[in-house]
Formats: structure tokens, C-alpha cells, sequence
């Protein structure tokens, strides 16, 4: 049977339990805990209007530094220095000092002093949020100009960047703001590193493209010592057949026997040149889903195209293809890859068959065993993306999987 309470003797308790609330005095034991949960939900109430008033009033500091740089368009991409070995150092320092300055709020300078029907906080508010709209607008034209520069085009750049932070400062007048001198000077000077690196990015390819020439004119070379050599071989032993037949009669001819040493002089000769056609270039590759993230082959190869031997190296033999970390061009690539090899000796894979050239070693390990061995290595890529194992992946059984 329902029975209808009085309403006003149940006020009396929830008034009473938020009176104690106020004053401090803990709840008595056996209290209803619907009186509690009322008492609750006022104080989350409060707390709530409380949090309101201090937002519009912009008293509020975000904690959260990736969520305080993409508020004025400073993202997390892909830039053009990234897997540049001379430049990371370099873009590392540079994207932290960008970065302190929008954290401090130095980035954008703007009056504080600006207001908006007759409130001061009003107006610094509506300066705050323009400021970070403005300043939004700078970095996203910023990245852009780095994204799709080109050889010879730094000068553009600058002068784009430049015409965008005159417009903040013309379409900002009215509160006094304006890109900082100081965080404009970073921006350019991210500019002035990505066309370093495009130039000397050309000039390798122009060397690389020397080296071609060079290369087809060795394998032209190297063709002719071949068919040298057979001929030479044809001549000796035809002449060592000519002398035996003369020595089995118990006669001689020292003519034939200079020409046999002169015959084996240009063989030897053949040999040597043949021998000294070191050019070529040093690979570095992994296959992260055939044998794991701590593999690495490296190898060599005289081809014009060296990406042509790597797609074969990924036939039907291997479930993936490689993922190329660096294929650097060396005058003496032979030697460079010897001791490469000696360096990681110790962590082959196969030591039954050294030709086999797998070894236990990351990426990173071999780009600074790259740095000491050659001293200029202009580009390497450090995290493979390993796209087919990934995509791959997902579908097998779940007892196969693996990272």
C-alpha cells in the first residue's frame, strides 16, 4: 500500500544536510542517502557554475601542451627534414624553441588594454581568441610554404610568409597585434634549413646521375675485359698445347715460350683491372614481417638502378617486400661494405653461410655505423613502414600474430 508523505518534513532533512555541508559538520550515521546524493549534485552544480565563470572570464590554463600548440595550427607532420640524418639535430631544436614560444604566449604579440562594451575581460578575451586564430592562420601558411618548396624557390617562400604576417598586422591593427619578431625568425629560419637540404639533396642527385654515366661506361669496360680474357685464355692454351707436343718431341722454341709469358702477363694484367671496378652502391634494407624489427641485410650492388636488385630481393621468396632505409653510392663500395660486414660480425644471422648478409642490428645502429664509415650521409630512414605486414596482419588467426 502507498502512503503519501508530508513534503514538507522531507525539506527539512535535505536542508539541514546542506546547512552541515556548509558549515563543515559531517552527515550522522543512518542519513538517507537520497538526502547525500542531493547534497552532491548541488555541489556539482556549483562547481560547474564556478568553472563557467572562470572560461568566460579566460582565468583558465590549459595543461595540455599538444592540445596548446594545435589550438594555433602547430600539428605533428611529416616534414621534409624528418628523415634527413645532417638535419634532425638541427629541426629538432628548431621545432622546440617554436614550440616554447606558443606555450608562453610569445609567439603573437597583442594590447592588453583592448575592450569590448566597456569590459576590460571581455575585450582581453576577444583579443586571446583572435590572436590564436591569427596566429593559426600564419602557422598553417608557414607549413604550407615548407611542404612545397622547391630548388631555387626559398626567396618566394620568405616573401610568402612575409605578406601573411603583414596582413595579421594589418587586419590586427585595431589591438595592437601582430606576429612576434622572434618566432618569425624560427618560421624562416625552418625555411632557410628545407632549402639547404633541397639543394644539397640536387646536388647528390646530379652526382648520382655522374656516377651513372661513370658506371655504363665501367660495364662497357668490364664487358670488354671479359671478352679479352676469353681470348687470351684460347691463346695460352693453344700455345701450351703447341709447346707440350714440341717438349714430348724433346724439342723447344723460345718464341713460343715468351709469347706463352707474355699471353699469361696480359691475363694477370686483365685480372687486376677487372678486380678494381669497386664502384657501386650500399643498400640497407629490413623486412619486418619475414624476419622481425631487428633484422637488417646489408649488401651491394653495381646496377644503374640498385631499387631494381631490392624488388628482386622481395620476389615470391620473402611474403613482403623490403623496406629500404638508405642505398648510399660509394666510389669504393666494395671496401665500404666490408666493413660494414666486420662491424656486425658478431651478430650475423647465418653463420654457416657468411655470403648470406641478415644481421641482428636496427636501422639506427647501421646509420651511425654509415656516419663513422663515410662521413657525409645525407638522408636514412629509421622507421620502416612495413605497409604490407601491417595491412597483412590484422587478418590472420590470432595465434600468429605478432608485433
Amino acid at each position: 500500500m502507498w502512503v503519501e508523505s508530508d513534503s514538507s518534513s522531507d525539506a527539512a532533512p535535505q536542508q539541514a544536510a546542506k546547512e552541515r555541508h556548509a558549515s563543515g559538520d559531517a552527515a550522522p550515521t543512518g542519513e538517507a542517502p537520497a538526502s547525500q546524493l542531493l547534497v552532491l549534485e548541488a555541489q556539482n552544480a556549483s562547481l560547474r557554475r564556478q568553472l563557467e565563470t572562470l572560461a568566460s572570464q579566460g582565468s583558465l590554463v590549459n595543461l595540455d601542451d599538444e592540445r596548446v600548440l594545435q589550438d594555433v595550427g602547430v600539428y605533428r607532420y611529416h616534414h621534409p627534414l624528418e628523415n634527413a640524418v645532417a638535419y634532425q639535430a638541427g629541426l629538432g631544436e628548431l621545432s622546440q624553441q617554436i614550440a616554447a614560444l606558443v606555450k608562453a604566449d610569445a609567439a603573437i604579440q597583442k594590447s592588453d588594454r583592448f575592450t569590448l562594451d566597456g569590459s576590460l575581460a571581455k575585450g582581453r578575451q576577444m583579443t586571446r581568441d583572435l590572436g590564436r586564430l591569427m596566429l593559426r592562420a600564419y602557422n598553417a601558411e608557414a607549413e604550407n610554404v615548407i611542404r612545397t618548396m622547391r630548388l631555387g624557390t626559398v626567396q618566394t617562400a620568405k616573401k610568402r610568409l612575409e605578406a601573411t604576417r603583414n596582413a595579421i598586422a594589418g587586419l590586427g591593427a585595431l589591438m595592437e597585434m601582430r606576429i612576434s619578431d622572434e618566432y618569425h625568425s624560427l618560421r624562416v629560419r625552418e625555411i632557410e634549413l628545407t632549402a639547404d637540404y633541397l639543394v644539397k639533396k640536387e646536388e647528390e642527385r646530379e652526382a648520382e646521375r655522374e656516377e651513372r654515366e661513370r658506371l655504363r661506361e665501367e660495364r662497357r669496360v668490364a664487358r670488354e675485359l671479359a671478352e679479352a680474357r676469353e681470348k687470351l685464355e684460347k691463346e695460352r692454351a693453344h700455345i701450351a698445347s703447341v709447346l707440350e707436343k714440341l717438349r714430348s718431341d724433346g724439342k723447344s722454341d723460345s718464341a713460343l715460350e715468351q709469347s706463352l709469358a707474355e699471353v699469361e702477363q696480359a691475363i694477370v694484367q686483365n685480372d687486376f683491372r677487372s678486380a678494381n671496378i669497386r664502384a657501386g652502391y650500399v643498400y640497407v634494407i629490413s623486412n619486418r614481417g619475414a624476419f622481425g624489427g631487428n633484422v637488417v641485410k646489408i649488401g651491394l650492388t653495381r646496377r644503374l638502378e640498385p631499387s631494381e636488385r631490392i624488388l628482386e630481393l622481395g620476389d615470391a621468396s620473402v611474403p613482403f617486400r623490403f623496406d629500404v632505409h638508405a642505398i648510399y653510392f660509394s666510389e669504393d663500395a666494395v671496401s665500404l661494405e666490408n666493413s660494414l660486414h666486420a662491424e656486425f660480425s658478431k651478430r650475423r644471422v647465418n653463420w654457416v653461410n657468411d655470403r648470406r648478409e641478415f644481421f641482428f642490428a636496427t636501422p639506427s645502429e647501421v646509420r651511425a655505423a654509415l656516419e663513422r664509415h663515410t662521413g657525409n650521409l645525407l638522408e636514412f630512414v629509421e622507421h620502416a613502414d612495413s605497409t604490407e605486414f601491417l595491412q597483412s596482419r590484422g587478418s590472420w588467426p590470432s595465434e600468429f600474430r605478432r608485433e
